[in-house]
């Protein structure tokens, strides 16, 4: 059963010789304006996690694990209808006491964010790092997959035929930029979307993240 975690993603426009993403052509038209496949990256202030103990201590000798997300890697399947992007990546992780062999769980989300800011989907994971008895370093891993309709987010044939019409010399809007129009841009923007990794932070550790 594919989990609950939808994500509408934008088909690619055809591409235009010799021009790159998003770049007028030499024809006036946008070679192409995003990749079938979401951007994939970890969010802002999320990417490292510190477990305290005693938990209410910020002190440092009171740092019990710390832990950073790295190594992010995606994979998109882009063959059918639904479209299934997969995030794989490491967890680095450093503990204070190195005696004997231990389990550390952490808490992670991937979350769908579409137009830059407006969180559509979050769904909350979990990753183990175990440490061998003696050594104070370890390294988990971790996979989260998401399934998304290609429907949902193609583009409207008229903003489509915005994007790729070809501009001749002397037209009126031959050195205008299709994307500087509000309903062009606004198309594009609400069918943008991004998949975003992090540590599930309590409020306590979003605020240390961001004042250390």
């Amino acid at each position: 059963m594919k989990p609950p975690l939808i994500i509408a993603l934008l088909s690619a426009l055809p591409l235009a010789a010799c021009a790159r993403t998003g770049e007028i052509d030499a024809t006036g038209g946008i070679s192409a304006v995003r990749s079938v496949c979401p951007a994939v990256g970890v969010a802002a202030g999320t990417g490292d996690v510190t477990v305290f103990d005693p938990p209410a201590s910020r002190d440092q000798s009171a740092i019990d694990v710390s832990a950073v997300l790295t190594n992010l890697r995606s994979t998109c399947d882009d063959a059918g209808d639904q479209i299934a992007t997969t995030l794989t990546f490491d967890v680095l992780a450093r503990r204070a006491r190195g005696d004997g062999a231990r389990q550390v769980v952490l808490p992670y989300y991937i979350a769908i964010v579409r137009g830059g800011s407006a969180v559509t989907a979050k769904r909350i994971g979990r990753v183990a790092v175990d440490f061998p008895a003696g050594q104070t370093r370890a390294t988990g891993r971790a996979q989260a997959t998401s399934y998304v309709s290609r429907a949902a987010a193609t583009l409207p044939p008229d903003i489509r035929r915005q994007l790729t019409r070809r501009r001749k010399a002397g037209d009126e809007d031959a050195a205008v930029d299709p994307l500087t129009q509000p309903e062009v841009r606004q198309a594009v923007l609400s069918a943008s979307f991004e998949a975003l990794v992090g540590f599930q932070l309590t409020d306590e550790q979003l605020r240390y993240n961001a004042t250390r």
